[in-house]
């Protein structure tokens, strides 16, 4: 090379020396490099990596967290160059970033293995903690802390300990980490360890470590808990878990179940007395009447413990007599001693069905024996309805009047207006039916069926009336007496002549005579005329005096007829 070539360099050479320099910065620059601690200044270690100049690292990254760094000139350290140099000429290394792109190429084998890693947790954060990995910083969900919620975490703290890496980003330099998982692993295995031992039907002491709605959870061996459910640990009921165990108890139980595949364990402890259903049949014949203890009451019903374990149900239905549409509890109360009777026994299902009521008198066949069909009650009236009254017979008992058995003559939907709730009404019993229990009553049949009362009158006799009632079509007469049926005469039928069929004639108590027409027991009526009586005794008196046809008038033969009838009287 001529020197002129030399002091005179071309555009080409000048890019040979800058992509040779580049060259060199590229294989120092985010790398970690081997370097020689050549002086500590306060706070600072100076660190020659073999660079024109030196790089300057704080004490701080040389130190684990919570204590000082252990360092002396001389000391040979990894450090990370970041950059060659800067704008003041020195060399950018980093003791941190050097332990982290260790730590991270160390963690990146170990979580493609699923291995657990070493580390402390140093720091509280939101949500959770920090830990220290050795060189990286790891974060740790407050969920994954424990299996069960820890409220102090205190005690876990910069204590070297197992984690399992859940996630790792690299680029956004993040690696969640979980202590729950290392804690689940080992009690599985523990389980099954301790799975393998026991067989479905051993007993096993054990030590309450939790209670729920549902039941409790007994540690049998550190790390194996197996569930006791409520309903497994008496033969009678439970209605809490906490009536029957208290957190930290030793009880004995009884392993019912083992599922191999997901090491759940279920534990009873009723499972270590008898079976009090066997044979239930055979102790609790039906139609037998024993004592029991109300343990609960429902909407349908209330249950009675007859023995432990061995409950039955009493319907709301047979619980009382004549208290209806009333809830369980207004009837019997919890912890009360009670005479129940057997009505059902269903051994497979472990159902008894029991009745209340039938342990007392049916007042319904006690009313029919005090109360035979026919005799006479006195009693208030409670309801009035569309179809008839109802009456009080005593506290708990009605008997109903139905809207026919109201009055003889009138209908019930007209006579049902002459009653008043709270009145009080003489009734005769009808019928009493205790199976549907029903007492019927009557009031009309108090006094005498006004169509009994007519005796020896027939269709065609002559009765004497007296005028009831005067109306537009006619008149309201009463046969006999007082007691006597009633009868409506027709305007057409108050006389043979039509100027005389006029009601207005007539007055209230009038005494008259008619003729019976009809008689119609189904429907109760009797109708009489006056008209029919007058024609019967025009044709008699012409057959008995002669006729038109002798020369003799009508006048005549009337007046013969009535001078005979005068002459007998």
């Amino acid at each position: 090379m001529s020197q002129t070539e030399t002091l005179n360099p071309s555009r080409d050479d000048f890019a040979e020396m800058l992509e040779a320099s580049l060259v060199g910065r590229q294989d120092f620059e985010e790398t970690v490099v081997k370097g020689k601690i050549t002086a500590i200044e306060k706070d600072v270690a100076v660190i020659d990596v073999g660079l024109k100049t030196e790089g300057r690292v704080a004490l701080k990254e040389f130190s684990q967290p919570g204590k000082p760094a252990d360092l002396s000139v001389g000391d040979e350290v990894e450090v990370f160059v970041e950059r060659v140099e800067n704008a003041n000429g020195e060399a950018v290394i980093s003791r941190e970033k050097a332990r982290r792109e260790e730590a991270w190429d160390r963690l990146e084998k170990i979580y493609e293995k699923n291995e657990r890693v070493d580390g402390e947790i140093f720091n509280r954060v939101k949500g959770g903690f920090t830990v220290d990995l050795g060189g990286a910083v790891a974060f740790l969900p407050g969920s994954q802390v424990d299996i069960r919620p820890v409220r102090d975490a205190g005690p876990l703290m910069n204590i070297p300990q197992p984690f399992r890496i859940l996630k790792m980003d690299k680029r956004r330099g993040n690696i969640v980490v979980s202590r729950r998982a290392i804690l689940e692993e080992d009690r599985a295995e523990q389980r099954q360890e301790v799975v393998k031992e026991p067989n479905e039907g051993d007993e096993r002491e054990g030590i309450v470590k939790n209670i729920t709605e549902y039941g409790a959870f007994v540690e049998l061996a550190p790390g194996v808990d197996g569930l006791l459910h409520v309903t497994d640990m008496s033969w009678s009921r439970v209605n809490h878990p906490s009536e029957v165990l208290g957190v930290n108890d030793t009880v004995r139980v009884k392993i019912i179940k083992i599922n191999p595949e997901t090491h759940r364990i279920s534990l009873g402890i009723k499972q270590l007395t008898p079976d009090p259903w066997e044979g239930v049949a055979a102790k609790y014949p039906l139609s037998a009447k024993f004592s029991g203890k109300v343990t609960n009451i429902t909407d349908y019903g209330a249950f009675v413990e007859l023995e432990d374990g061995i409950e039955g149900l009493v319907h709301v239905s047979e619980m009382s007599w004549v208290k209806k549409n009333v809830h369980p509890g207004k009837i019997v109360s919890t912890s009360q001693e009670v005479e129940v009777m057997v009505l059902e026994v269903d051994e497979t299902k472990r159902r008894i069905s029991l009745g209340l009521k039938q342990c007392a008198d049916n007042p319904w066949e006690r009313f029919a024996e005090e109360h035979p069909i026919g005799s006479m009650i006195e009693g208030e009236i409670k309801n009035i309805t569309e179809f008839g009254l109802f009456v009080g017979l005593n506290e708990e008992m009605d008997g109903m009047v139905h809207l026919s058995d109201l009055d003889w003559n009138r209908s019930g939907e007209e006579a049902i207006k002459d009653y008043e709730k709270g009145q009080t009404v003489q009734a005769k019993v009808l019928d009493v039916d205790p199976e549907k229990e029903r007492i019927s009553l009557g009031v009309k049949q108090v006094g005498s069926d006004p169509m009994e009362t007519i005796g020896d009158i027939q269709r065609g006799s002559d009765v004497t009336c007296t005028v009831t009632a005067i109306e537009t079509g006619g008149i309201e007469v009463q046969i006999g007496g007082s007691d006597g049926p009633k009868a409506f005469i027709r305007k057409s039928d108050l006389s043979k002549d039509r100027s005389e069929q006029r009601p207005d004639r007539f007055a209230v108590g009038d005494k008259i005579d008619a003729r019976v027409t009809t008689i119609d027991s189904k429907t109760r009526r009797i109708n009489v005329s006056i008209k029919a009586r007058e024609v019967a005794e025009e044709k008699e008196a012409v057959a008995q005096f002669g006729s038109a046809d002798s020369g003799a008038s009508l006048g005549d033969i009337l007046g013969a007829a009535l001078k005979e009838k005068e002459k007998k009287d």
